[in-house]
């Protein structure tokens, strides 16, 4: 009887650890110049999990995912700078800190984040700031930080290197829905 209890418990901890995740996460990077052409690309496919009883943070995008409206300068974004055969993907691992579920609300709340990028097999660690809401079903998170193309070994070619930002801008924006 005792160990029929024990399971029970445990089976109903298990089933409480709720997860929510992304498929269709949209993920942009700036890395425009003023008086340049517009250096920007969209990938809406980052699939993003997030367990709602640790906070803890977990993405994963394909590189080649990323669309530009030039499509030479997707081509050389992918085999001249990203090396995106031998680095396909980026992955991210990290915690929102203090992250309590019941706490979201229609209202945005905004909440700590740190964690590690990896990009091109180098890693970066993140200290940013999210910002979190509740919608119907679906928690919504958004954040916007910089990376620096150096921090991943990305090589700026001296012929371009003043046509394009320092500092990359990447923007998120993912709705969780409930794993089930």
């Amino acid at each position: 009887m005792k160990y029929i209890i024990l399971l029970m418990l445990l089976a109903s901890n298990i089933v409480m650890a709720q997860k929510y995740f992304t498929k269709t996460g949209l993920t942009e990077f700036k890395a425009s110049v003023e008086n340049f052409e517009p250096i920007e690309a969209k990938n809406e496919s980052t699939t993003v999990i997030l367990n709602t009883e640790t906070g803890a943070l977990a993405a994963l995008l394909f590189i080649k995912a990323f669309n530009f409206e030039i499509a030479l300068m997707q081509e050389h974004f992918n085999e001249n700078y990203m090396d995106s055969d031998k680095f396909p993907k980026a992955t991210f691992k990290g915690l929102l800190i203090d992250f309590n579920m019941k706490n979201l609300s229609s209202e945005e709340k905004k909440i700590k984040l740190k964690g590690t990028l990896t990009i091109r097999g180098k890693d970066k660690i993140i200290d940013t700031t999210v910002t979190l809401k509740k919608e119907q079903n679906k928690i919504v998170l958004t954040s916007e930080f910089t990376v620096k193309p150096e921090e991943f070994n990305i090589v700026i070619p001296g012929i371009v290197r003043e046509k394009i930002a320092k500092s990359i801008n990447l923007n998120l924006h993912y709705e969780f829905v409930e794993k089930k």
